[in-house]
């Protein structure tokens, strides 16, 4: 089914599974970067963000280079279940209370133009990637009510979607389901490792050099230079586009939190279920504030097979424990919500999980970083990075070139929404960061090394913790626990192999090696401990 091996160096993706995307293409390699180089933007990030910027910049003439510590896709484009929606994550009618009426209605247009500008590249750029035009389904969770889908069918109205009220037996393909379904119309979806290669190819033809297996050190920004591989890469303007801004110490990082979502992808007999997005509204009762839902998609297999997406039980990163349900639990209450809801689905032939930046305020980030005059991010995506992503692209291309954009505010990194309903989410997610410096009063996951088993890890010591993994073979390796961001002590989680931070969502690989951000360097080694 799938290579279940420790991913010791994060190259390929960011964690043990291998996605269906990662399985089924071969993710483009650039050269290493070897020299210092100038251009007119640097873009650190090689996933949709990324090379969509870059590639908007280059069609607008700047000279553009792109600075990528993997491969192409290596991060979280590569374990999205690629959604291509307007249909956002939060509601229309949160977004409206939160920036009136005429800030959901900008959220709808942008995100509406993203999904052309995906559509209009594809055709453009003959990019092979399965695109394909489909419709959306949004139904109520147990927990939920239909005030809810009333509200929203109101709220999409007024924003200027075409959505439409329908009973659930008009859904397609997708059986235990009772009540009212608001129909997103004019969706899509696509392979996004197949988009990303021929983004990467089409913005390459167009003069833009990317550089792989490159690792940016952004600290020395603001002596207007980037340290890459030990070379320089001079530029006017620089735009971090990884997921997690790993030039920011603190301040984006309350704003947002990382969270965990998982992915099991079944086979069904092919054409037997009519390619759509389907979404519920999500745990009313959960204890996270992101309420996590349920999210299904279909993509064509092979010629006997397509393929049966589902995604959800969503925890806040390195927190699975506050449900009582580990990492590699969760994957078997995704298989039985799936089959009960699609008796087509047959074997679970991938499984992964991916991490999603949540905003305070529903809505992602995306212009200058604050306090910084040349300096553009990307982040906070809550669900919607394929289009989140591709906005980018509009957004930093007409900031970087003087077009006035009515978008602009919106998504600024800099905003502060003071509404009631985005301060509670604060200070609920800053408790909740906060807290985790408690990890360092805990006593160790286990009383002996002997308990760890070959091919896991475990937290040891009180107050100085180290994180030992145990290789295949029963050798220790040790490093310190202390996430080099802001100092949270990891977690171990055993699904993807790799240590956590549950604080700001640092991921490191079994080796210690740093494969998400916003930590900028490895795990030190240490002496391992005598227990």
């Amino acid at each position: 089914m799938e290579n279940n091996q420790p991913n010791a160096d994060g190259v390929k993706t960011s964690g043990t599974h291998i996605t269906c995307w990662t399985d089924t293409v071969q993710q483009r390699e650039f050269e290493t970067l070897n020299q210092d180089i100038k251009a007119d933007v640097t873009v650190i990030g090689a996933g949709i963000a990324g090379l969509t910027v870059a590639y908007c910049l280059a069609k607008a003439g700047k000279q553009v280079v792109v600075l990528e510590d993997g491969l192409v896709g290596s991060g979280e484009t590569g374990r999205t279940t690629a959604h291509i929606a307007n249909a956002l994550d939060d509601r229309y009618s949160e977004l409206a209370e939160l920036f009136g009426e005429e800030g959901a209605r900008h959220a709808a247009e942008s995100h509406t133009a993203a999904i052309d500008l995906v559509e209009k590249i594809v055709t453009e750029e003959h990019i092979d990637c399965d695109f394909k035009r489909v419709d959306g389904y949004l139904f109520l969770h147990p927990s939920d009510d239909k005030k809810s889908l009333d509200e929203e069918l109101e709220a999409t109205h007024k924003a200027g979607l075409q959505t439409a009220m329908l009973d659930a037996s008009d859904m397609p393909s997708i059986a235990a389901v009772d009540g009212p379904v608001l129909k997103f119309p004019q969706q899509a979806q696509f392979h996004p490792l197949k988009y990303l290669n021929g983004l990467a190819d089409a913005f390459t033809r167009l003069g833009g050099k990317i550089y792989t297996k490159t690792h940016a050190n952004t600290k020395t920004m603001k002596d207007g230079y980037i340290e890459a591989n030990d070379h320089k890469v001079t530029a006017e303007y620089t735009v971090v586009a990884t997921n997690s801004p790993i030039n920011d110490w603190a301040a984006m990082h309350t704003k947002q939190s990382p969270y965990r979502s998982y992915v099991i992808v079944a086979k069904v007999p092919k054409d037997a279920i009519t390619p759509a997005l389907w979404w519920d509204t999500g745990d009313q009762d959960s204890v996270w504030p992101s309420m996590p839902y349920n999210y299904v998609r279909t993509q064509p297999f092979n010629e006997q097979y397509d393929l049966l997406i589902h995604g959800g039980a969503d925890h806040k990163t390195g927190q699975a424990n506050k449900e009582e349900e580990l990492e590699e639990d969760r994957y078997q209450r995704l298989e039985s919500w799936l089959r009960k809801h699609f008796p087509q689905a047959g074997e679970i032939v991938y499984r992964w999980s991916g991490q999603v930046m949540e905003p305070v305020d529903d809505l992602g980030f995306i212009g200058k970083n604050p306090g910084d005059e040349k300096v553009y991010i990307v982040t906070g995506d809550s669900g919607n990075g394929m289009t989140h992503g591709t906005l980018a692209g509009i957004l930093i291309t007409d900031l970087i070139t003087g077009v006035e954009n009515p978008w602009t505010k919106l998504y600024d990194p800099g905003r502060i929404t003071l509404k009631m309903t985005s301060l509670k989410t604060f200070v609920h997610e800053q408790y909740s960061t906060l807290s985790q410096y408690v990890d360092f009063l805990l006593p160790s996951d286990v009383e002996s090394l002997q308990q760890i088993k070959p091919g896991e890890a475990a937290i040891v010591g009180r107050p100085n913790k180290v994180a030992v993994y145990r290789d295949d073979a029963g050798a220790f390796h040790a490093y310190t626990a202390i996430c080099p961001h802001m100092g949270c002590v990891v977690q171990w989680n055993n699904d993807e192999k790799s240590f956590d931070c549950p604080c700001h969502g640092s991921r490191f690989t079994c080796e210690g090696k740093v494969i998400n951000g916003p930590a900028l360097s490895d795990l030190a080694p240490v002496e391992t401990p005598k227990q």
